[in-house]
């Protein structure tokens, strides 16, 4: 199954491998380099690649060395990359990631943005190292209007960039999951509350995103329950269940393993479309394997996303195929460092 063709959206994937994003810290004043277009090129036989997360605005900039699509040098700078990815025949969404509370005024210049002014019980990376999180601002409700339109203006820089498409991140703790949760956001407005408030920033951003490029091309990624970087939220199955509800028919919804097997069925049976599963859930030392992909295929999903696996494999396709082993990955390497990025080589046969 996992080797199996699927079509998503406008898109035809040779096989139900999609590259996971994850944060490798290595942009230059906030645009992808040629190696970025080295790295994703390597990969590029996955059926799809979601990039690192990449922030819509200024204001949303999560931390150093992270790579932006709000500015036409940025989007030149992506569309090396994107032009490289096809290529060595791949496809490529952009993951469009506002960081919401989880920033710092030495990241962007700028105290950060939140639904309410309650500081995430984490630390946040900073040009000079691990610093607790700030006090982020309150959005005001026009402002939340800015938020939400960000996404639909960094959807369209983002094809016009050459993306297939831009994953909406809705998971761990950035900006999407603050409007969703209960630990973050106090608001008695539109936005707060009940679960029709709480849902409303996401619904928003999602159809802002699908005004602009339509719904073919636009996913969202979610974590039901995560509590990474001080999130708490309640009712979970009834707040995703009105999610999903809610949201127009995208491409697909990306789920992160955070809930149980019963929850992510029901989540898997309430939602019209694709659905991806990232069988590792929270960050944690286990990489997910091809056993537990085809296991989740086998139980209703249709494509299955691996991470860390990914760096330390450029050709995971062809090694689950073969049934080689899978190297590992330094973790010293995984962020800014120039090795442990496009030095990792296919299997020595």
């Amino acid at each position: 199954m996992l080797l199996s063709s699927y079509r998503l959206g406008n898109l035809t994937l040779p096989n139900r491998l999609v590259m996971a994003p994850m944060t490798r810290a290595r942009a230059v004043d906030g645009k992808p380099t040629e190696a970025t277009a080295t790295y994703y090129a390597q990969r590029a036989t996955a059926g799809l690649i979601v990039t690192e997360g990449v922030h819509p605005n200024a204001v949303g900039q999560a931390g150093p060395f992270m790579p932006g699509v709000h500015t036409d040098d940025q989007v030149a700078a992506w569309r090396v990359v994107t032009d490289a990815v096809h290529a060595n025949g791949g496809r490529i969404f952009a993951q469009l990631m506002h960081g919401g509370r989880i920033g710092h005024v030495e990241v962007a210049g700028h105290q950060p943005v939140g639904p309410s002014a309650i500081a995430a019980d984490a630390q946040v990376f900073t040009p000079t190292g691990m610093k607790p999180a700030p006090v982020p601002r309150a959005l005001s409700a026009a402002e939340v209007a800015d938020q939400v339109q960000a996404f639909g203006d960094a959807a369209r820089k983002a094809v016009d960039a050459g993306f297939d498409g831009v994953e909406l991140h809705g998971a761990n703790g950035y900006l999407i999951q603050q409007f969703l949760s209960s630990s973050a956001n106090e608001r008695t407005d539109g936005y707060g509350g009940s679960i029709s408030g709480r849902i409303r920033f996401a619904v928003e951003a999602v159809e802002a995103a699908v005004d602009a490029i339509g719904a073919d091309r636009v996913g969202i990624r979610l974590s039901p329950g995560g509590e990474i970087q001080g999130i708490v939220e309640e009712n979970v199955p009834a707040l995703y269940g009105e999610l999903l509800k809610a949201l127009p028919d995208i491409a697909y919804v990306h789920v992160l393993a955070t809930v149980d097997d019963e929850a992510l069925m029901g989540l898997r049976k309430a939602w019209p479309t694709a659905f991806i599963l990232n069988p590792g859930g929270q960050i944690g030392p286990v990489e997910s394997t091809q056993e537990q992909g085809e296991r989740w295929l086998a139980n209703g999903a249709d494509l299955i996303s691996y991470g860390r696996a990914y760096i330390g494999n450029p050709d995971l396709v062809e090694r689950f195929r073969l049934g080689l082993p899978l190297a590992g990955s330094d973790q010293e390497t995984w962020f800014q460092t120039p090795n442990g990025y496009v030095d990792y080589p296919g299997y020595q046969h």
